[in-house]
């Protein structure tokens, strides 16, 4: 299993027109606790970083007060980023241990995402960070009603930061916030008020990372067990868009050979509707438990952890989907499941395998 907590994570900044990733991205910015960070922007996004400004490195570089560098986006993401790695090498730029990519409004952020997981060159370099969306508080229920772009950036979250509530009452923030967690239950949502946001929590370690994969799964599993609804009354036929988030519990340990058939066969049929899928996984033979993050066809190579993050030893496995039912889901793995554990005649009789 591949060590993904020495490469370079990739952090994903995104949100609607108007919902705060300026106001985010500068906040950040000036943060001394993420030197060593490069920033790559849309040429054209209004960032308005002069009073950052320390000098020019390069064209469209340039290297701000805190040690960051910030660089405009010329051509695509996997020119940019090869780019960034190979004048860190020639020590044209100065060192970073990150990079944070900050999206336009109207990008789907799960291209980007993929571009990090899938191409053979950045692979071995980059790895997926976390992808942060701001959602504007005051328009947000709005801009998911009529714009499905925004739908697709909260889905495929792993912070919601909520902007702009000081301007709003609680009645109109909290069925913004329900609407969020039908959408994405595994992710924490962070209010941001009086410029009070962990620059770290945001992008800084996340659950690749050596330090605090555990917490971070922790995170992220917690916000689940909080947001989470029954399916009796959150399935899809509640979903937004066709997209809904659940997760899946499994008492015992999985049989990895199993787990992974199926979920390539899953993927491989169904890809382009499974946003997000990320799980915690107690693998029988493991001490400790295997991290799976993905988004669509691409999942991370997994990562073993150093230790559970509590007392909780079952499998939990957080799907977020669109137009997929959880019925069907839930039935293919378990046909898996019992062909792990069945006699070599039973596993032939099983027959047909469900959606795979």
């Amino acid at each position: 299993m591949t060590d993904y907590a020495t490469l370079i994570p990739v952090s994903v900044v995104t949100g609607f027109l108007g919902s705060g990733k300026t106001t985010l991205l500068k906040d950040l910015l000036a943060s001394p606790r993420l030197r060593e960070t490069a920033v790559l922007i849309n040429e054209f996004g209004e960032i308005g970083l002069d009073h950052h400004l320390l000098q020019h490195v390069a064209e469209s570089t340039l290297l701000l007060d805190n040690g960051c560098l910030c660089c405009a986006i010329r051509s695509d993401l996997t020119e940019a980023l090869r780019d960034l790695l190979s004048r860190r090498e020639r020590g044209e730029i100065p060192y970073f241990q990150r990079v944070v990519v900050e999206t336009s409004g109207l990008a789907d952020p799960v291209p980007i995402a993929y571009t990090i997981l899938a191409d053979p060159i950045l692979q071995n370099h980059f790895r997926l960070g976390r992808i942060v969306t701001t959602v504007d508080a005051v328009n947000g229920m709005a801009t998911l009603a009529g714009h499905p772009e925004s739908i697709k950036q909260v889905a495929v979250a792993d912070r919601l930061i909520l902007t702009k509530t000081e301007l709003c009452e609680s009645e109109t923030v909290e069925p913004l916030i329900a609407k969020l967690r039908r959408l994405n239950g595994s992710a924490p949502i962070v209010r941001a008020e009086a410029g009070g946001l962990d620059p770290e929590m945001l992008v800084g370690e996340d659950m690749l990372g050596a330090k605090t994969g555990s917490g971070e799964a922790a995170k992220w599993l917690a916000a689940d067990d909080a947001n989470i609804l029954d399916l009796d009354t959150h399935d899809h036929r509640h979903a937004e868009g066709g997209i809904y988030s659940f997760c899946l519990t499994f008492d015992g340990p999985l049989d990895w050979a199993a787990f992974g058939i199926w979920m390539s066969m899953l993927l491989h049929r169904h890809g382009e509707n499974v946003l997000r899928l990320k799980g915690l996984l107690n693998v029988a033979g493991a001490a400790a438990p295997v991290l799976i993050n993905g988004v669509q066809h691409i999942v991370h190579p997994p990562a073993h952890l150093d230790a559970w993050p509590d007392g909780d030893r079952r499998s939990r496995i957080i799907f977020i989907l669109r137009d997929l039912k959880r019925e069907e889901i839930e039935a293919s793995l378990a046909i898996f499941n019992r062909l792990a554990h069945a006699p070599p005649a039973a596993s032939h009789r099983e027959g047909a395998l469900g959606m795979v």
